[in-house]
C-alpha cells in the first residue's frame, strides 16, 4: 500500500509540473506512403495591385514624378526655380494630336546662365540615391535651333549636390527626339531631389523627363527596382496575379484598367489617376497616378523572370460596386470581350498576328504561354453573373484551354458569397476567387474550411488573404507574429485540401512607408530599402516547401486542426524524395512533437527544422531591423522512422527529411 501511495504521489507531482508549463509530448503519425492530392505548381503565389505606391514610386524604378506633365495639376511634383519671367515656362496641351500624352513643357531660355532658371522635381516622397551608382537621364525634346544646355543635379535636403551631369540637346527641327546622358552619384540619400538648370539662348520643348537608377532588375533600362523583385524571386511564386485588385474596376468605367493603353512605347501609354488617390480620406494621396511604365508587357515579363504563371485580371464591364456600380449594357460588352480575346493573342499569339507582333516588337517574340485569366474583381450579384456568362462563352469558344478565375465577391461568407458560390458551381466555373480579410481568430477557426468542400468541380483560388490585427481598413493593423502564425495555421488547411485549393496569395503585396493607404501588407519599402514581414516569411516557407502530393498527418488519429493549439499538414516531394511537415504551435507554451513516420523503410539520419516565430506575438520587422522575425534553420536528428523536436511558442515549424 505504501508503494502504491508513493507511485500515486509521484504521478501527481509529474502532472502538477506538466500543468506548470513543462513541455508535453504530442505524438503525431505521418502516413508517408498514403499519397493523396497533387499540390499544384501554382499553389503559392503573389498578388500585385498598384496600391500603397506599389508601382509608381515603388517597384517601377522611375525617380521623376509626373514626368510627362499629365497629372490633373500639370506641374504637380515640379517647382520652377530662379528668376522666371512671364511665359518662360509654359504647359502646352496638344489634345487632338497626342491624345495619350497631350501635355509638354515649353521653356524659353533668354541669355541665361546656370542658376538663373530651372526646374526641380521632388520625386516620390524624395528620390532614393546610392553613392557610386550610375543614373540614366533621358528626355524627349524639340527645338528649332540648338542653343540650350541643361545642367542636371541631384541634391540632398540641405542643398548639397550629390551627383551632376550636363545634357545638351543636339538635334533640331519639328520632330520630337529622344536623347540620354548618364552620371554617377557621390553620396547616398533617401530623400534627394532633382534639379535641371538652363543655360544659353533658345526655346526647347520637353516631355517624358526621366531618371532611372542603373541597378534595375536584370539591368533593364527603364526597368524595375531590383531589391523588390528579388524579394519576389526569393519566394519562387507559382503565379503572379495582376494588375489588381480594385484598380481593375475603377471607381467608374472611364477609370478602369485598360491593358491596351499600357503596352507599346512608354511615351504613348495614357496616364490615369489612381483610385487610391482619393479612396480613403484618412490617407489622402493627391499625387498618386498610374503612368503605366509598369504595364502588361512588364507584368508578363516579370512573371517569366521569377518562374511564375501570369494571371491577368480583366474588367467585366462593371465599375467598383462600392463606388458608382456603373455597368456596361449587355449588348455593348463587345469591346470588353474583345480586349480579353486580344490579350490572349498578345500573350500567346504568333508574331504574324496583330497583338503577337506588338509583343515581338516590344522585344519578346516567344509567347508568354498564358494559361489562365480572371474576369472581374470582387464583383457580385446577378449583374456580374450575366456578364460573366457572355465572357465565358466567347473566350471558351476561341480558347477552350484557358482557365477562367471568377469572383465570389468581397467576403468569405454571407448572402453574396453563398449566392455566387452556388451559381458559379452550377456554371462549372474553373476557379472561384475567395477573399479573407479577417481577425487572426477567424483564420484559426477556419483551418477546416475546405475539409468538406466538393472534391470535384470548381477549384478555389484564395486570391486575397491577410489577418487583420485590428480590423479591416484600420490604420492600426500590424504585420506582427500573431497575424503571421494565424495565417500559417490557416494555410495548413489549404495545403491539406490541395485537391480543392489550387492557388493562394497574400494581399496587398507592397507598401511604401511614406505612401501607404492600406495595412497590413506583405513587403514594406522606403526609397532605398525593403523587407519582408513575418507574413511574407510564412508564405515563402510554404512556397519553398510545397512538395508534390499531400499525405496524412494525424494527432490521436485525427487531422491536426487546432487540438491543443496545434495545426499541421504534410506533403511529400516525389522529385526530391523528401517528406515535408508543417506544424504550427499557436500557444504560448513550448510543445515537444514526436513524429512517427509510417510506410517508409528508412529515413535519412539528419533532417532540417526551420522555425519562424517569437514568444512576443506583437513583434514586427522594420526597415532598421528587417530580420527581427525570420526563419532559422537547424539540423534535426532522425531515429529509424521517428523525429522528435521542440515546437516553440507561436511558431511555424517546417521539418524536412529524405526518405531512403
Amino acid at each position: 500500500m505504501k508503494r502504491n501511495y508513493k507511485l500515486l504521489c509521484l504521478l501527481g507531482l509529474s502532472l502538477g509540473l506538466a500543468g506548470q508549463g513543462l513541455a508535453q509530448v504530442k505524438t503525431f503519425t505521418v502516413k508517408a506512403t498514403q499519397v493523396g492530392a497533387a499540390v499544384q505548381p501554382t499553389m503559392w503565389g503573389v498578388f500585385f495591385e498598384d496600391i500603397n505606391m506599389g508601382a509608381d514610386g515603388g517597384i517601377y524604378a522611375e525617380l521623376v514624378k509626373n514626368r510627362s506633365f499629365e497629372f490633373n495639376k500639370p506641374l504637380m511634383g515640379w517647382t520652377v526655380q530662379g528668376n522666371k519671367n512671364e511665359g518662360d515656362v509654359l504647359v502646352i496641351n496638344r489634345q487632338e494630336l497626342k491624345a495619350a500624352n497631350p501635355r509638354f513643357l515649353r521653356v524659353k531660355v533668354d541669355n541665361r546662365k546656370k542658376g538663373d532658371l530651372g526646374l526641380q522635381n521632388e520625386g516620390f516622397r524624395g528620390m532614393g540615391i546610392k553613392q557610386g551608382l550610375r543614373y540614366d537621364f533621358s528626355v524627349m525634346y524639340r527645338q528649332s535651333n540648338p542653343g540650350v544646355k541643361m545642367h542636371l543635379e541631384l541634391i540632398d535636403p540641405k542643398g548639397n549636390v550629390i551627383g551632376a551631369g550636363v545634357f545638351t540637346p543636339t538635334q533640331s527641327g519639328n520632330e520630337w527626339k529622344k536623347q540620354a546622358v548618364s552620371f554617377n552619384a557621390t553620396a547616398t540619400e533617401p530623400k534627394a531631389k532633382f534639379n535641371i538648370w538652363f543655360e544659353g539662348n533658345g526655346t526647347v520643348d520637353l516631355d517624358m523627363i526621366s531618371l532611372f537608377p542603373s541597378d534595375t532588375w536584370k539591368n533593364r533600362p527603364g526597368g524595375l527596382r531590383g531589391d523588390m523583385v528579388q524579394l519576389l524571386a526569393d519566394m519562387k511564386p507559382g503565379f503572379i496575379r495582376f494588375p489588381g485588385g480594385c484598380i481593375v474596376e475603377g471607381s467608374d468605367l472611364s477609370l478602369r484598367y485598360q491593358w491596351k493603353k499600357t503596352v507599346g512605347p512608354v511615351e504613348d501609354r495614357e496616364l490615369i489617376i489612381n483610385r487610391w488617390n482619393y479612396e480613403f480620406a484618412h490617407r489622402p494621396a493627391p499625387d498618386y497616378y498610374q503612368t503605366f511604365g509598369l504595364g502588361f508587357f512588364e507584368y508578363f515579363q516579370l512573371a517569366e523572370d521569377v518562374g511564375a504563371e501570369p494571371l491577368p485580371i480583366l474588367n467585366c464591364g462593371m465599375a467598383c460596386q462600392f463606388n458608382t456600380a456603373e455597368v456596361v449594357p449587355l449588348d455593348e460588352l463587345g469591346p470588353y470581350i474583345q480586349d480579353a480575346l486580344d490579350l490572349i493573342e498578345f500573350a500567346n499569339g504568333d508574331v504574324s498576328s496583330k497583338w503577337g507582333k506588338l509583343r515581338a516588337d516590344m522585344g519578346h517574340p516567344k509567347p508568354f504561354n498564358l494559361k489562365m485569366m480572371g474576369i472581374g474583381n470582387e464583383n457580385w450579384g446577378p449583374q456580374y453573373l450575366e456578364r460573366l456568362k457572355i465572357f465565358t462563352k466567347a473566350i471558351k469558344e476561341k480558347y477552350p484551354n484557358i482557365k477562367l478565375v471568377n469572383s465570389s465577391g468581397t467576403d468569405p461568407n454571407g448572402e453574396r458569397f453563398d449566392y455566387l458560390n452556388g451559381e458559379l458551381r452550377k456554371m462549372g466555373a474553373d476557379m472561384i476567387d475567395e477573399h479573407y480579410y479577417r481577425r487572426p481568430e477567424w483564420f484559426l477557426e477556419n483551418a477546416t474550411r475546405y475539409d468538406n468542400y466538393p472534391r470535384n468541380g470548381s477549384k478555389v483560388f484564395a486570391g486575397e488573404y491577410a489577418a487583420q490585427s485590428d480590423k479591416t481598413v484600420s490604420v492600426d493593423n500590424k504585420n506582427n507574429v500573431k497575424t503571421a502564425i494565424s495565417e500559417a495555421a490557416f494555410l495548413t488547411g489549404l495545403e491539406r485540401n490541395a485537391d480543392v485549393v489550387y492557388m493562394a496569395s497574400y494581399a496587398p503585396l507592397f507598401a511604401h512607408i511614406d505612401g501607404w493607404q492600406w495595412t497590413p501588407d506583405m513587403i514594406w519599402v522606403d526609397n532605398l530599402r525593403s523587407y519582408g514581414t513575418p507574413n511574407y516569411h510564412v508564405q515563402k516557407l510554404y512556397s519553398l516547401n510545397k512538395g508534390t502530393n499531400v499525405v496524412p498527418i494525424l494527432l490521436n488519429g485525427q487531422k491536426v486542426t487546432g487540438q491543443d493549439g496545434l495545426y499541421a499538414s504534410a506533403v511529400i516531394d516525389k522529385k526530391t524524395n523528401e517528406l515535408i511537415l508543417k506544424v504550427v504551435n499557436t500557444t504560448d507554451k513550448e510543445t515537444e512533437g514526436a513524429f512517427s513516420v509510417e510506410g517508409v523503410t528508412k529515413l535519412q539520419s539528419k533532417g532540417t527544422l526551420t522555425v519562424l516565430g517569437a514568444s512576443d506575438t506583437e513583434k514586427v520587422n522594420t526597415l532598421d531591423k528587417p530580420f527581427e522575425v525570420s526563419p532559422k534553420t537547424q539540423a534535426v536528428s532522425v531515429k529509424k522512422q521517428a523525429i522528435t523536436t521542440k515546437l516553440a511558442p507561436n511558431s511555424l515549424n517546417v521539418i524536412k527529411v529524405k526518405m531512403l
